[in-house]
């Protein structure tokens, strides 16, 4: 399995957890079926979202409460405010994993974008960040979050995520932190160097060395999106 190169950004982060490291090269199998394919997405995007989630969030004292032998506490919140965005279709294997992470309940707003076959461009076809306007309410109730967690299984070209980053800062986020399972060298220092990777860090489980023709990495994962929802093989 291939290690971080040197020559990555300084925003790109590859993890080297052991447990991570097996459970990917488990993933890799062509023998590992629907099941244990959505099983382990959710367990490697457990282990790397807790990695980027440690350094992307802060606690802030929020009151207090009894414990059960009615001691006072101070209790804690993450800040700063969050949304999640996972990119349809194979981004929703890693949502639940997430989402048990957090704390508390966060908006999740979704993404669909595809490669078109014959460039490999990045192709929206669904998009539902909510609308914002100036508003008179104070604080917005709806406000646009400070960060968004965008999940990606797979970061092979780079087009897609670079898209979706793009789409995130133009809708106003402050910081882009994108989660992906495995990417190639070259698609993750793309995702990574999107808006001259100011606002942008990149946490992927893995790294492989480069894509083939089809734009699909190699030795990689296959599709995710196929082997998760068991739909026609790339």
């Amino acid at each position: 399995m291939a290690m971080a190169s040197t020559s990555l950004p300084s925003n790109v982060h590859v993890s080297t957890h052991p447990c991570l490291r097996a459970k990917l090269s488990q993933l890799r199998s062509k023998d590992a079926n629907a099941r244990e394919t959505k099983a382990l997405v959710n367990e490697i995007a457990l282990i790397i979202g807790c990695e980027a989630l440690a350094t992307c969030l802060e606690n802030s004292p929020s009151g207090t409460a009894e414990t059960p032998l009615d001691y006072t506490y101070t209790t804690e919140t993450t800040t700063p405010n969050v949304a999640v965005v996972p990119i349809l279709r194979s981004g929703l294997g890693m949502l639940e994993a997430v989402q048990m992470l957090l704390p508390e309940p966060v908006p999740v707003h979704h993404l669909g974008l595809f490669r078109e076959p014959t460039t490999l461009q990045p192709v929206e076809y669904y998009n539902n960040l909510p609308y914002h306007r100036p508003t008179s309410v104070n604080p917005d109730p709806f406000p646009i979050p400070e960060i968004a967690i965008l999940l990606d299984p797979v970061i092979a070209t780079g087009g897609t995520a670079s898209a979706a980053i793009q789409t995130l800062l133009e809708w106003g986020v402050t910081k882009v932190v994108l989660i992906s399972v495995l990417g190639s060298e070259a698609g993750v220092k793309r995702a990574a160097e999107e808006n001259g990777s100011e606002g942008v860090e990149v946490w992927v489980g893995g790294l492989d060395g480069e894509v083939n023709d089809k734009g699909m990495i190699k030795p990689g994962l296959g599709d995710v999106g196929d082997r998760l929802f068991l739909t026609i093989g790339k």
